[in-house]
């Protein structure tokens, strides 16, 4: 019987374990009506609002991370650039309506992805080291933890940062004995999962989500001294793990666009 070697399996939170783009999807579709009503005498196309909204949520996310007021703000701010645009007065009430459409999206049900219990439950009966790492606010991402009993598989291993970067990731790497060479990185973020984690020299596995959200989406660097694996769901994980040790039928990372 092959022995298992031991991984220290580092999982992203949102859009890994548990649903959450879906839930900013419905939001702004709801705000995107809300702003093409609000200025139906000028034609305005639902992807020029959606178009300024992500040009705005991107740019700000990249300034001050994953504050939660920043959603919110967003869509506030892309109202009052079309009322710059157009000319138009901005209301405060309307503005306070978005507000409370903002901040609605963390107060959505928690629902996990398919085979999270699963893969979770796999990887740590075969003794596997699980650590979770995710972006946000510690109030809301613990919210979030706690009703999906995550702590059961994580324990003290759990890690909230306001940005996900190289940095964070090397304080994390630094705050424990990893052993880089058996470390992964599992998530849905081409820029705050596994571009950081290729550049620490750990492995990733790269869930693959049809409609990413576009702050995510990054063109990686070639790597010669990292493992890449490009998955569609968590089911794949468990099988990919059991084989790391002799990692036979991993490839090299090779240049890839987005």
């Amino acid at each position: 019987m092959k022995q298992t070697v031991q991984q220290q399996i580092i999982f992203d939170l949102d859009d890994t374990l548990i649903y959450c783009n879906k839930y900013f999807e419905l939001i702004l579709g709801q705000f995107a009506d809300l702003v093409s009503e609000w200025f139906s005498g000028y034609q305005l196309p639902i992807k020029e609002i959606r178009d300024k909204q992500i040009e705005i949520d991107v740019a700000g996310v990249q300034q001050i991370g994953f504050a939660s007021q920043h959603f919110p703000e967003s869509l506030i701010d892309t109202y009052r650039y079309f009322c710059q645009q157009f000319g138009e007065r901005r209301e405060e009430l309307k503005e306070k309506q978005l507000m409370r459409l903002g901040l609605s999206v963390y107060e959505q049900s928690i629902e996990p992805y398919p085979g999270m219990i699963d893969t979770l439950d796999f990887l740590q009966r075969q003794q596997h080291e699980l650590y979770l790492y995710t972006g946000g606010e510690t109030v809301i991402q613990q919210r979030k933890i706690e009703q999906m009993k995550l702590a059961d598989y994580f324990q003290d291993r759990i890690f909230i940062r306001q940005h996900k970067n190289i940095d964070a990731l090397e304080e994390i790497l630094g705050s424990r004995p990893f052993h880089r060479q058996n470390t992964w990185m599992i998530g849905n973020s081409l820029r705050t999962d596994i571009s950081p984690a290729l550049t620490a020299g750990i492995h990733a596995i790269y869930i693959k989500h049809p409609d990413e959200w576009s702050y995510n989406l990054i063109e990686l660097a070639p790597r010669n001294d990292s493992y890449l694996y490009t998955v569609a769901s968590l089911e794949e994980i468990p099988s990919i793990i059991s084989d790391s040790g002799q990692a036979r039928s991993a490839k090299k990372l090779s240049h890839r666009s987005r």
